[in-house]
């Protein structure tokens, strides 16, 4: 039996979640009964994990010290040891920062004032990106950005507020020089993907890393040799596992949905580091190719409209009427 209820959740004044925090909720509804009590232990106290060898720890659970080590895989990590380092650094960060917690972690009600409303919703978003910037592998970044400076196209694969990401990277990577095409529809995705090769990327996009149609576009395009990418909020979902590169987002607010902003914006958030991380590779091109587009639009920038094209062509006379 898996889990179907909700993970339990942090008070108001509790510090931040960490990314262990963020991984247990996102595979809580698949973490059978055994492991659901580990993960119940471990959301309850995170410190344990530090305190507890892997046997007491079990005990506290009151499963095995082997549920704990399969609890450890489910939620990406290759074991205990590995859980207890990114244990260890996480605390560390939110020890030293302290941040001031606005009220998050709650559902909205039909009588919330409009003023809980606004405030809720900005320190969601607001914590979804900081989180997303403390569980971005940098050094992973920097190689996918060499990887499309060198790439003949990229491919971008997305569905609903997903393509939107999508297409804000699209657009940014163009103005640089980089060839690319953003795809929301199955159909025409997979004849795309199915052309790319080893000179290629492939990017699929996915809140959850579950929607099949970007699933089925990022495994044509690997299985045609290119390099393929997943931005997901779930590191081991099965588009995370068709791809060679994983790039972590969170998003885990009780109201979030896979179509809300605070998800939206974490996926834009590394689109944009992504970009900026791509024209660094290659400065001097990148510069060329944003001041030849700049040029290109400024007549459109000066705040006169152009007159309509039908003003300047002859004029039929109109019929009377009969």
């Amino acid at each position: 039996m898996s889990g179907t209820g909700s993970p339990p959740r942090e008070g108001v004044d509790d510090a931040p979640a960490t990314a262990v925090h963020n991984r247990i909720r996102a595979r809580w509804p698949e973490l059978p009964a055994a492991t659901l009590r580990v993960a119940q232990v471990v959301l309850e106290d995170l410190t344990l994990v530090l305190e507890l060898p892997i046997n007491e720890l079990a005990e506290r659970a009151g499963t095995s010290p082997a549920t704990v080590t399969r609890f450890c895989r489910q939620i990406g990590y290759s074991g205990y040891v590995a859980l207890r380092m990114s244990v260890a650094t996480e605390v560390g960060r939110t020890s030293a920062r302290h941040p001031r917690v606005a009220d998050i972690g709650r559902a909205f009600g039909p009588d919330d004032a409009a003023e809980d409303v606004r405030s809720t919703l900005l320190a969601g978003s607001m914590r979804s990106m900081q989180q997303t910037a403390e569980s971005i592998d940098l050094a992973l970044l920097r190689r996918l950005a060499e990887a499309i400076i060198r790439s003949r196209h990229v491919d971008l694969y997305g569905v609903g507020s997903s393509a939107l990401a999508a297409e804000a990277l699209a657009m940014r990577l163009y103005r640089i020089g980089v060839s690319c095409n953003v795809w929301s529809e199955v159909h025409a995705g997979i004849t795309s993907a199915v052309v790319q090769d080893e000179d290629c990327v492939a990017i699929g996009y996915s809140h959850t890393g579950r929607t099949a149609e970007t699933i089925q576009m990022l495994r044509e395009a690997g299985a045609a040799g290119a390099l393929t990418v997943a931005v997901t909020n779930d590191p081991v979902s099965p588009l995370a596992e068709e791809a060679e590169l994983v790039v972590q987002t969170s998003a885990f607010e009780q109201f979030l949905q896979p179509d809300d902003l605070a998800a939206y914006y974490s996926q834009v958030f590394v689109g944009d580091l992504l970009y900026v991380l791509t024209a660094q590779v290659d400065f001097d091109r990148a510069s060329r190719h944003l001041a030849a587009s700049a040029l290109a639009v400024s007549p459109h920038r000066s705040g006169r409209v152009p007159a309509p094209l039908a003003s300047s062509l002859p004029t039929t006379p109109r019929r009377k009427p009969v």
